[in-house]
């Protein structure tokens, strides 16, 4: 016979004053995520590629606890910059989420070099970029690495030949790395999302999106994990609408 055991008034950790950084943090997921954590008393630096895309998305948000910096991820030199600038700002880093993406699709035989590179510059090496230049700043804060992958992390399809690619290495970068640094104390972990309801892929969010993930639902996946028992890890998760469009 089973039996479960009930654990009432579950304490939440309390991340209030935490600092994160989130790279593609100016739209989509990834300022949804901000808003989330913003919502918990968190303070967030947002990074994206444009001076015009960081100043809207600050004005958007409308809130001093938000760090807003121009920073391409496929240079290692700027998510150093990066990185350094929250320290000098806050002191600390403790939740770090490598979030900026683009996506090419095409068949092999007509995608082009840039599109390529473009993909894996962002998505993977972005990856590597942002957890190096933060990694020490994760060893003193016993922190959380973060990455988002998708569910093309270990699903091929036509045409995505390259962003397969790039998301099939961020997964299992992901999760190599976990295996290296949990011994100090830091958690990784890889979110692999379906269809989320973004401008990704030049999509226009609306109506007929309502069936799709919606990127405050990200939000809360990964302040669920910030609130985790230590002892527990969600190393990688999948996520995918509950009910898909039907076509």
């Amino acid at each position: 016979m089973l039996t479960c055991r009930i654990i009432k008034n579950r304490t939440m950790k309390d991340v209030k004053n935490k600092v994160a950084y989130i790279t593609g943090g100016t739209k989509g997921i990834g300022f949804a995520v901000a808003q989330t954590l913003l919502g918990q008393g968190m303070r967030v630096a947002i990074s994206g590629r444009s001076q015009s895309s960081v100043d809207q998305a600050l004005k958007e948000f409308n809130n001093d606890a938000v760090l807003g910096i121009v920073s391409n991820v496929g240079k290692m030199a700027d998510e150093k910059d990066a990185v350094a600038k929250i320290l000098d700002k806050w002191g600390q880093v403790d939740v770090v989420l490598a979030n900026a993406g683009v996506g090419n699709f095409a068949p092999i035989d007509e995608m082009t070099d840039e599109d390529w590179h473009q993909m894996i510059d962002t998505n993977l090496n972005g990856a590597f970029h942002t957890l190096k230049a933060s990694v020490e700043a994760l060893k003193k804060s016993e922190g959380y690495y973060i990455t988002l992958a998708s569910l093309a992390g270990t699903n091929f399809f036509a045409k995505g030949a390259g962003y397969n690619a790039s998301k099939f290495g961020v997964v299992g970068f992901t999760q190599a790395a976990m295996l290296d640094l949990r011994q100090y104390g830091i958690k990784v972990s890889t979110i692999m999302p379906g269809s989320v309801s973004t401008h990704f892929n030049n999509n226009e969010p609306d109506e007929k999106d309502a069936w799709k993930i919606q990127p405050e639902d990200i939000g809360e996946l990964v302040l669920d994990l910030l609130q985790m028992n230590e002892r527990t890890l969600p190393s990688k998760i999948e996520v995918r609408p509950t009910r898909p469009d039907k076509k």
